[in-house]
């Protein structure tokens, strides 16, 4: 039975690289810098955020069907010129994207994998973190965003299957965040699909969301002789799939016991408490122990001034909140979502600029670890469309996110594929507390 397993896995990831090239914008630009900025600066220790995307139905039109995405990427990198350039670091330590004609531009890798079907990626079992067969069909795997001073700020893998193509994305996160993510491939679709300009040029001043000048002096990080250098513990990824009618019971209930004047709890807010319940009940924590909750909130209109929606940058912070485990698993589901609530209202432009002062007056870093045990950290948003990513040959069979930046506790929450109000949650946990979650029928919302 091992044999056969091994062999099937050996099926699954033989995949053959069958070229390398660069995109550049088609126009001449010259050259242009934008200086990053407090949002954008964190995120230098976190690796290449990647998205993957399957689509079925190329056959032999896969060399047609590259060649538009080549083209459409060269006509949509004359506005995101950025995505095109690399990270420079001055004299003094301060960062900045640095774009001219000459640079290589985005590195595009076309693969083949024809024994694969799409359906075979699409399995829901749980796959361990790192080892799962989606892993080569995507760039850049354990790529810090550092590495932007001597790589491409985006690099695209292009695979052949038997009955598809898998569209594997990795972007440098120092200088975009999730909204400006799907901006972009939303503005490259609509290129391929046939539209002389996009619908929404990027908003690329980041000087107007912050402007001070930050001087970052890196160094590797220290070792602590004294902690045991133990591994982390093996982690598991499951999608779960929340139907539209799953997410309304779940919000109908969290709002079911509303006190007069109370403000409802929106569905983010919802869903985010039923995962930080059932996530702390898998761990099993002591009652004393602290469960923390933390959600990458999009600041455009929490600043001041609000900025734009096609912001193109990072404008995100963590927002944290937490409480001790015995009393988040033994309060019903308004409890928990009450308090992720107050952690985001709270979150003003006075408490963002706070923030971004008490960091610029001592750089630090981030990790994508920094979140610490016991945590639930929310990334990514059913807001944004990516199953209308149409770039001429149908919607995607799947999105899904890539193995960087995973940790215990990571959840990426992604519009669901049978539209409405469904939504797809990517949780990565460690070994055991996955196992129970996969029994939790509360999480599940199985009938006893």
């Amino acid at each position: 039975m091992a044999a056969e397993v091994a062999k099937e896995e050996e099926r699954l990831t033989k995949l053959k690289i069958v070229s390398k090239t660069h995109v550049k914008p088609n126009k001449t630009l010259g050259r242009r810098e934008c200086q990053l900025v407090t949002f954008d600066l964190p995120y230098i220790g976190f690796y290449y955020n990647q998205k993957l995307l399957m689509y079925k139905g190329c056959g032999s039109d896969f060399e047609d069907m590259v060649e538009r995405l080549k083209d459409g990427l060269g006509v949509v990198l004359e506005d995101f010129y950025q995505l095109a350039g690399k990270l420079v670091k001055d004299e003094d330590g301060v960062f900045r994207v640095e774009y001219d004609d000459d640079m290589d531009g985005v590195e595009v890798v076309v693969a083949a994998a024809e024994e694969i079907h799409v359906a075979d990626l699409m399995v829901d079992d749980s796959t361990s973190v790192g080892s799962s067969k989606l892993k080569e069909l995507l760039p850049y795997n354990g790529i810090l965003n550092l590495e932007g001073l001597h790589r491409p700020l985006l690099a695209v893998q292009l695979t052949k299957l038997r009955d598809g193509l898998a569209m594997g994305c990795a972007f440098n996160h120092a200088i975009l965040d999730g909204s400006s993510t799907w901006h972009f491939m939303r503005s490259w679709a609509e290129i391929c699909t046939g539209c002389q300009t996009i619908s929404v040029p990027p908003f690329l001043d980041r000087s107007k969301a912050r402007n001070t000048r930050v001087v970052l002096n890196l160094s590797p990080p220290s070792h602590d002789p004294t902690i045991a250098n133990t591994p982390d513990p093996p982690l598991r990824e499951k999608i779960f799939k929340f139907s539209e009618s799953a997410i309304v019971q779940i919000k109908s209930e969290v709002n079911n016991n509303l006190s007069d004047g109370s403000k409802p709890f929106s569905t983010f807010q919802s869903l985010s408490s039923h995962l930080w319940k059932a996530i702390t009940r898998a761990r099993q924590l002591k009652p004393e122990d602290i469960a923390v909750f933390t959600v990458f909130a999009d600041c455009r209109k929490r600043v001041d001034p609000p900025m734009p929606e096609n912001y193109f940058g990072n404008l995100i912070q963590a927002i944290f909140t937490g409480m001790a485990a015995g009393l988040l698993v033994a309060n019903p589901p308004e409890f928990g979502a009450g308090l992720i609530q107050k952690a985001i209202e709270m979150h003003d432009s006075k408490a963002i600029d706070a923030r971004n002062s008490e960091w610029e007056s001592n750089p630090r870093i981030f990790q994508y670890k920094d979140a610490g045990g016991n945590c639930v950290a929310v990334g990514s948003s059913p807001r944004f469309k990516v199953y209308e990513m149409d770039f001429g040959w149908g919607k995607p069979e799947s999105v899904r996110s890539g193995f960087n930046n995973r940790f215990d506790g990571m959840v990426y929450l992604y519009q669901g594929k049978s539209g409405g109000k469904s939504i797809d949650v990517e949780i990565s946990l460690e070994a055991n507390a996955m196992e129970y979650l996969e029994k939790d029928k509360e999480f599940l919302m199985i009938q006893a």
